[in-house]
């Protein structure tokens, strides 16, 4: 009861207090508990086939600007489905590639004209389809049998012909938040001094050969291209989880642009 005016208690009054607090309790639980819209540092894609187009189209306008300014334009490639698509649309630009330059960004551990190699997804997507002089695509030297030596030579080119000064880098993310072949704790994430090395992955039990952080952030631009339902805890603990890059190595990555379409986001 609450005392009025005259000294007496009213219970009729303690009532409306007690309901009154418990309603504005059940508002705040309520309120605390509804999971809260994430935000995004970009506008998702209605589609996967919009994302492709924006990517092609974004792909040759930087080119062209690179060129007229210096003269070149240097590319590290992604492997995956989507960048494949976009390959295949490059394919059909008129783009001047005597004066562009292909690098890998990651290649699989399999000679050149395996169905998992990532050299031979990109020639047949693109390569084999435009007039582009061979000392202008540079693949990895793949070597099944001693990795180490083939990541040291790459590595050897990549200093020698653009020191990773990539004018653009693109990169996929994996739903375990591997980018290039940089999958989580493995020994690859430590490198700080070489552009390139070979790296085991327990997962898959085999080795896979990728650029490392160093050499992205060497990239004046970095594109990130995901898409797809499968991505979304990935990219949510990128975005907003606690800070962990051994366990997620694309938290370290600084894209200059997100190419992400709304599966991977909902």
């Amino acid at each position: 009861m609450l005392k009025s005016e005259n000294g007496t208690y009213r219970a009729d009054s303690l009532g409306v207090h007690l309901k009154r607090a418990v309603i504005d309790s059940q508002l705040f639980f309520r309120t605390i508990r509804q999971p809260q819209p994430m935000t995004f540092p970009f506008e998702p894609y209605s589609s996967v086939e919009a994302l492709q187009q924006s990517v092609t189209d974004a792909f040759c306008e930087l080119a062209l600007q690179c060129i007229e300014r210096k003269g070149s334009f240097q590319v590290s490639l992604s492997g995956g489905s989507t960048p494949k698509r976009v390959y295949e649309m490059l394919a059909d630009r008129d783009l001047p590639w005597d004066k562009i330059h292909f690098y890998w960004g990651d290649e699989r551990n399999v000679p050149a004209d395996h169905q998992d190699s990532n050299y031979r997804m990109v020639n047949l997507a693109l390569l084999s389809k435009i007039r582009i002089p061979s000392e202008n695509v540079h693949p990895v030297p793949v070597n099944v049998e001693d990795p180490a030596s083939a990541a040291a030579e790459y590595n050897s080119t990549l200093q020698a012909t653009c020191d990773g000064k990539w004018d653009l880098v693109l990169l996929g993310m994996g739903d375990d938040a591997h980018t290039a072949s940089l999958f989580p704790e493995t020994k690859a994430l430590a490198e700080q001094q070489r552009l390139f090395v070979e790296n085991f992955v327990p997962k898959f039990d085999a080795f896979r050969y990728t650029m490392t952080y160093s050499a992205i952030a060497a990239g004046a631009e970095c594109w990130f291209i995901i898409t797809g339902q499968a991505k979304q805890d990935a990219l949510q603990q990128v975005l907003t989880g606690d800070a962990n890059p051994s366990l997620y190595p694309s938290q370290l990555i600084k894209p200059t642009r997100w190419f992400v379409d709304a599966a991977a986001t909902q």
